[in-house]
C-alpha cells in the first residue's frame, strides 16, 4: 500500500511541485487506487503527474467534506480525464454544501474574507454535476463502509471531548439561516496495515481526538497511525496539549499532519512527539 500527498499547504524536499492551502492523497492499493479529496484549484493535476501518478487509474473518489479547499480539483479532474471512479461522499454531503465562513471581525486566514461578514466556502459543483459525468454515487449512511479489502470509510463521530469545540463562523446556509455546521458530511478514510489503522484525515472538523475515539471504539482496531489535517489552527496551545497528551496515551506510533494543523500546533507537536512529522506536498508512505 502507497500513500502519496499530492498537495497541501507546505512543500517538502520537492520544490518543483505546487503547494496550496489545500489537501488531496492518492493512495495505491493491490484492490485499487483511491483519490481522497482534490485540494482547492487542480494544481493536484499537475503535482501527480510530475509523481509518476496516473490519475485515469483512479478507482475511487472519495470527498471528505465540502468545502473549496478539498473539493476545488473536482471539477478540473472530471473535465480533464475521462474517468468514472466510484464516487464516495456522506448521505449529508450535498445537503450542506452551502458552507460560509461567518464573523464580525476582519481575518486573514485563506478560507476567510478580510472584512466582516459570510464568505462563501463550498463546493463549484453539484450532483447533476457529477451524475452528468456519469459517476455512480455512492452515499455513505453508515458508520463504516468498506471500499476495498482493508479500506474503510468512518463517519457519525461521536462527540467525546469537550474541548473540541465547534467553530461558531463556520456556517451552512438554509433558507434565510445561517446555521452552525456541525459537520455531519465528514468522512475520514482508515486503511489496515499489518501495524495497525491508519487514519487519513480530511480536516478533522468534528475533533481529531473525537474521530480517532469513536474509529477505535467501532473498530476494536489498533490506531497505528493518523496522516492528513487536524485542525488545531485555531486552537489555542491549551487544546493543542491536550491534544498531544491523549494521543499520546492511545500509543499512537505514526503522526504525520498537514493542511489546517497550524504552525503553532506544529511547532508544539515536534517539541513533545518523537514519532511526529509534517506530512508536506509529495509525502510518500509506503506500508
Amino acid at each position: 500500500m502507497k500513500i502519496t500527498t499530492i498537495i497541501e499547504n507546505s512543500l517538502g524536499n520537492n520544490q518543483n511541485l505546487h503547494n496550496e492551502h489545500g489537501l488531496s492523497f492518492f493512495i495505491e492499493t493491490p484492490e485499487g487506487n483511491i483519490l481522497f479529496d482534490t485540494g482547492k484549484t487542480g494544481d493536484f493535476i499537475e503535482n501527480a503527474k510530475a509523481l509518476g501518478i496516473d490519475l485515469k487509474k483512479t478507482d475511487v473518489l472519495a470527498l471528505s467534506h465540502a468545502h473549496y479547499d478539498h473539493c476545488g480539483g473536482v471539477r478540473k479532474f472530471l473535465e480533464h480525464f475521462d474517468v468514472q471512479p466510484e464516487f464516495y461522499i456522506s448521505e449529508n454531503f450535498f445537503k450542506n454544501s452551502n458552507k460560509y465562513y461567518c464573523s464580525d471581525e476582519k481575518q486573514n486566514l485563506d478560507f476567510t474574507a478580510d472584512d466582516s461578514g459570510c464568505r462563501y466556502i463550498g463546493i463549484n459543483f453539484d450532483e447533476s454535476f457529477i451524475k452528468e459525468k456519469q459517476l455512480k454515487i455512492k452515499y455513505v449512511n453508515r458508520d463504516i463502509v468498506k471500499v476495498r479489502e482493508n479500506v474503510y470509510i468512518f463517519t457519525n463521530f461521536e462527540r467525546i471531548y469537550d474541548f473540541e469545540e465547534l467553530n461558531p463562523h463556520m456556517r451552512f446556509k438554509r433558507g434565510n439561516e445561517y446555521l452552525l455546521d456541525h459537520f455531519d458530511d465528514e468522512i475520514t478514510l482508515g486503511l489496515d496495515t499489518q501495524k495497525g489503522l491508519i487514519i487519513l484525515l480530511g480536516c478533522s472538523h468534528p475533533g481529531v481526538l473525537n474521530i480517532v475515539d469513536t474509529i477505535a471504539k467501532r473498530t476494536g482496531k489498533n490506531i497505528y497511525g493518523i496522516i492528513g489535517g487536524t485542525h488545531l489552527v485555531e486552537a489555542d496551545e491549551e487544546r493543542i496539549n491536550k491534544t498531544i497528551e491523549k494521543l499520546k496515551e492511545k500509543n499512537i506510533k505514526m503522526i504525520g499532519v498537514s493542511h489546517c494543523t497550524g504552525e503553532k500546533a506544529i511547532q508544539i507537536f515536534k517539541e513533545n512527539c518523537d514519532n511526529f512529522f509534517v506530512n508536506n506536498t509529495g509525502t510518500i508512505l509506503e506500508l
